[in-house]
């Protein structure tokens, strides 16, 4: 999504939030982080690099007036006027605190940075980086004391994944500024998406593209493997995938046409988009472009696999979509009184 070449670490500042709910207070500093070489080597990296890979981006949101988003208003402020960095960055970590509604949610240190030279598609914009660590690791410190080495148990950041980290570019769209958001230790799934950043998908082509193919995958768990089975489950992603790759447009009625070959399989589709819709609140858009990135991701997810109670798994390629109707035959054996199937092969590998 960004790329980092080029980008620099302007300022950077260290809070501690504490938890509302355990009567843990927050601890501010008062002056900036001043790096070592060494240091900020390291730590670029380690604060831009999950965004580099990020697929979807979210836009503020409020219920009222986008205005009125607390972390939209405070990064607009940075924007505008960045030497009021340290009171700004004190006002984001009371407004975090806020949030902790819940003995679960973890104190950590903060880092608010402030970044310039961010390169989103064609062009260098700032941004606004918020930074929550909640884990640290526990290492071995070895020391030097009257001629002898001896060592210690301390605990550090590790400087390879982020637990909760978000970028907030000064660049955005019809629908507000672009936001970047990860979260690798996802015990609230409330608290840093919504009550925190109050963020929200835009309505784009990726979207679009995710929802329906996160639709179309539970249809074939909740629907088809229960009623068809399997090897029917199977054949449908593998056909959705091919579709969505053959394809630049989706199109859902000619979508319908071509991975359906019975008709009670399409009305099952039709009421079953309309419950998840109304059940996930989204909306599955009945034409739109295909985003190849989100598409990539997605198929990532796709499990095309037959589990039988015999310990048993057949997998099948989800990239070719008529071999399981030419080379797998389902049957059932009377002697037996069991489901098998007849797998066609020419050699093995």
């Amino acid at each position: 999504m960004i790329k980092r070449q080029k980008a620099v670490l302007k300022q950077c500042i260290i809070h501690k939030v504490g938890n509302k709910f355990n009567a843990t207070k927050n601890a501010f500093s008062n002056t900036l982080v001043n790096f070592d070489e060494a240091t900020y080597e390291l730590l670029l990296p380690y604060l831009l690099k999950p965004f580099t890979s990020a697929i979807e981006s979210f836009r503020f949101h409020h219920h009222s007036d986008v205005g009125l988003n607390e972390i939209n208003t405070y990064s607009d402020q940075l924007f505008n006027d960045d030497s009021e960095f340290i009171e700004v960055s004190k006002h984001i970590l009371t407004h975090l605190f806020e949030q902790s509604n819940s003995a679960q949610i973890k104190a950590g240190d903060v880092l608010i940075c402030y970044f310039e030279g961010i390169q989103f598609e064609d062009y260098f914009t700032d941004a606004v980086g918020i930074y929550k660590i909640e884990n640290k690791t526990p290492f071995f410190q070895t020391y030097l004391e009257n001629s002898s080495y001896d060592m210690l148990v301390q605990k550090g950041i590790q400087a390879k994944k982020v637990d909760k980290g978000c970028l907030i570019l000064n660049t955005g769209d019809t629908e507000g500024k672009i936001v970047l958001s990860i979260d690798n230790n996802a015990y609230d799934a409330q608290y840093w998406i919504k009550r925190f950043l109050n963020i929200k998908y835009p309505d784009d082509y990726n979207q679009h593209t995710k929802n329906c193919i996160e639709l179309c995958r539970e249809f074939s768990k909740e629907v088809l493997q229960p009623n068809f089975g399997g090897q029917e489950q199977s054949n449908f992603l593998a056909k959705t995938v091919d579709f969505f790759k053959e394809n630049d447009m989706v199109n859902l009625e000619v979508f319908k046409e071509e991975v359906f070959e019975e008709e009670d399989q399409i009305a099952l589709f039709e009421d079953y988009k309309k419950s998840y819709e109304s059940e996930h609140k989204v909306l599955i858009r009945n034409q739109f472009d295909v985003s190849e990135r989100v598409l990539k991701k997605q198929k990532q997810k796709i499990k095309t696999e037959i589990k039988l109670d015999t310990n048993i798994q057949i997998k099948l390629d989800v990239d070719a979509p008529d071999a399981s109707a030419e080379y797998l035959e389902r049957g059932f054996d009377e002697d037996k009184k069991m489901h098998f199937y007849k797998v066609y092969f020419n050699a093995e590998s």
